[in-house]
């Protein structure tokens, strides 16, 4: 059905990948979108040291025989120490997983520039997440397989430069001559279509993920996802450097408000705590953490199984280029 870049190159049947999560990105969503034909994703962050990481790789290893990528996120973070860093790099060359998606600084300049060289041999796919054509550039330059062109719609943390995905997929895609895959406002059959139009090779996307049956988050979450619209999420963070997008709710509301009096990290970082991020998504207090979402959720209308949302948006693509071809006439 797809022909594309990354369905060549990782011999999978639908070019949809999993986006990074933190605390949601867990061995069994993972599987579950990897054998429904996508390609499923682990955060590495969520595990701190290399017993458990490799615990889990090994374990989706055991869940799925298809290929799934890694998170790496280059952050500043308080959890996660910059020395963990090269132990997942190595761990992933050693177990060879498909490939890595590096959000976030370069893992280049991070890590070494001896670690793209321990991924290549060990056949992983390099792939660097970035907003801007000259971050694109950086990677295609410092040996990366590919390009994930995150449009400021995405959830997390898109870059500030706030370039939508209509722009900034053909303005990468026309750049490099490596894979692109676009990223932010992905949710259906038509968000995939529209992408391939563009310029991409595939589609990432992680918040329609999270409302489907096999993530492991509070029913309540999934829920709230599905009644929330478009215009329900915003940014914040760009007074300390680090902008991200959430679900507005009342600890949202409550940052803002404290950026908007000048407020600095000693009253922001604890409205960030991670810990209070799982809490949220286990508990499905909806109001009391950072919930980063996109856009995308404008486009959640239930909660399906992966295997039942994936081959719903590959008809759907499909049935749209059909559309299109009685729309448009080539003499």
């Amino acid at each position: 059905m797809f022909k594309t870049k990354i369905t060549e190159m990782f011999g999978v049947k639908y070019p949809i990948i999993c986006g990074g999560m933190m605390n949601l990105c867990l061995p069994k969503l993972c599987a579950a979108i990897s054998n429904a034909g996508g390609m499923g994703n682990i955060t590495a962050a969520i595990w701190r040291d290399e017993a458990s990481f490799r615990a889990a790789v090994q374990e989706t290893k055991s869940l799925t025989d298809k290929p799934f990528t890694v998170n790496l996120t280059i952050l500043p973070s308080v959890r996660v120490s910059a020395e963990l860093h090269p132990m997942y790099v190595r761990v992933c060359a050693e177990e060879q997983v498909a490939a890595i998606e590096v959000s976030g600084a370069p893992i280049d300049r991070a890590v070494g520039k001896d670690a793209v060289e321990t991924l290549k041999k060990a056949g992983v796919r390099l792939f660097h997440k970035v907003g801007s054509v000259r971050h694109a550039l950086h990677a295609e330059k410092a040996g990366y397989d590919g390009i994930y062109a995150a449009g400021v719609e995405e959830g997390g943390h898109p870059l500030n430069d706030d370039v939508t995905t209509m722009l900034l997929t053909p303005r990468i895609a026309d750049a490099v001559k490596i894979p692109v895959v676009t990223v932010g406002g992905i949710a259906d059959g038509r968000s995939v279509a529209a992408a391939l139009t563009l310029g991409a090779d595939g589609v990432m996307m992680a918040s329609r993920f999270i409302a489907t049956k096999e993530c492991a988050v509070h029913d309540n979450i999934k829920q709230e996802l599905v009644k929330r619209q478009e215009n329900d999420t915003t940014l914040f963070g760009k007074s300390i450097g680090l902008q991200g997008r959430g679900l507005k709710n009342e600890l949202i509301a409550k940052y803002l408000e404290i950026e908007a009096r000048g407020g600095g990290l000693d009253e922001l970082m604890p409205l960030m705590a991670g810990q209070r991020t799982q809490q949220a998504w286990e508990t499905g207090a909806v109001d009391d953490a950072t919930l980063m979402v996109g856009q995308s959720i404008g486009l959640i209308h239930d909660i399906p199984t992966c295997q039942e949302l994936l081959d719903r948006m590959a008809a759907e693509a499909v049935e749209t280029f059909k559309q299109l071809q009685g729309k448009i006439s080539i003499d």
